[in-house]
């Protein structure tokens, strides 16, 4: 399977992923514990994937004696780019139970005020919007960047993405619920959040090589930001979520240790050799 064609396959199963996502909150009744679970899972997937794959990936396309420090100068950007869409978007509220809202909203807004306003989803979406962008940027850049090297390219992000985006998914359908919005009005806000990815992925992927002098450098940045902004998001936005509660440590310890050890094994299906390939 070409690149190409493999991109396609990976939008298609983060799209159909994200889709189900936002259709659970209907069928299922996803506990806090679960979530929980999942959240450490893929907080310890996201930081595995960006030290193991995307860092040396973006070291070994800049190479020479400066490919360290630039794809880490990148990094930080990412890093400091995605904190910031944190604090202003005040995004990835991922508790679904209703005392959990009334909660995270008493905690935002004061202990008198209503506990979902109907307009609450709009930050959420809005944040989620951005950084769901910047995961397709991710994985169309380590499509890119291992695009001569054959075998199952790029599947360390694509799991971190795919895993992630029904949280996601969840998050904004449930805040919509709980604002009173519709049901055809939830389906359309879900059906555009789960194209999103897909079309940041496309779009940089295709679009690229219209700068070619450009190309590998800009690569190269990319698979460095995402880098900064995975590892954000899994250390100032999961793993506090998570380690804010007492309960099941060692369950949620357990989680997080399979992740990473899930983000290293990656390697083994990968090219051998991807890093040095790809300079």
């Amino acid at each position: 399977m070409s690149p190409t064609q493999l991109l396609i396959v990976y939008c298609l199963g983060i799209a159909g992923f994200s889709l189900i996502g936002g259709l659970l909150p209907g069928w299922i009744k996803m506990t806090h514990t679960r979530t929980q679970l999942v959240m450490s899972l893929v907080s310890g997937l996201m930081l595995g994937v960006a030290f193991y794959h995307l860092l040396p990936h973006s070291a070994a396309m800049v190479g020479g004696s400066h490919g360290i420090d630039t794809a880490v100068w990148w990094l930080m950007v990412g890093l400091v780019v995605m904190l910031l869409l944190l604090r202003v978007f005040h995004f990835h509220q991922h508790d679904f139970t209703d005392e959990d809202l009334a909660q995270h909203d008493r905690h935002q807004h004061g202990e008198h005020e209503s506990p979902v306003h109907g307009l609450s989803w709009v930050g959420l979406g809005l944040g989620l919007a951005v950084h769901t962008l910047i995961d397709g940027v991710a994985l169309g850049a380590v499509m890119l960047a291992s695009s001569s090297a054959g075998g199952l390219i790029g599947i360390g992000v694509f799991l971190a993405i795919l895993l992630h985006k029904p949280l996601d998914a969840m998050s904004i359908v449930t805040m919509m619920a709980a604002g009173g919005w519709s049901r055809k009005a939830q389906t359309s806000a879900n059906l555009v959040f789960a194209l999103m990815c897909p079309l940041g992925a496309l779009l940089f992927f295709f679009g690229v090589n219209v700068v070619a002098d450009s190309r590998n450098y800009l690569v190269a940045a990319a698979l460095a930001f995402s880098a900064g902004a995975f590892i954000c998001i899994a250390l100032s936005d999961l793993l506090p979520e998570v380690h804010f509660h007492s309960h099941d440590r060692a369950k949620l310890t357990l989680a997080f240790l399979l992740g990473l050890a899930l983000a290293y094994a990656i390697g083994s299906v990968e090219p051998a050799g991807i890093h040095i390939s790809t300079h």
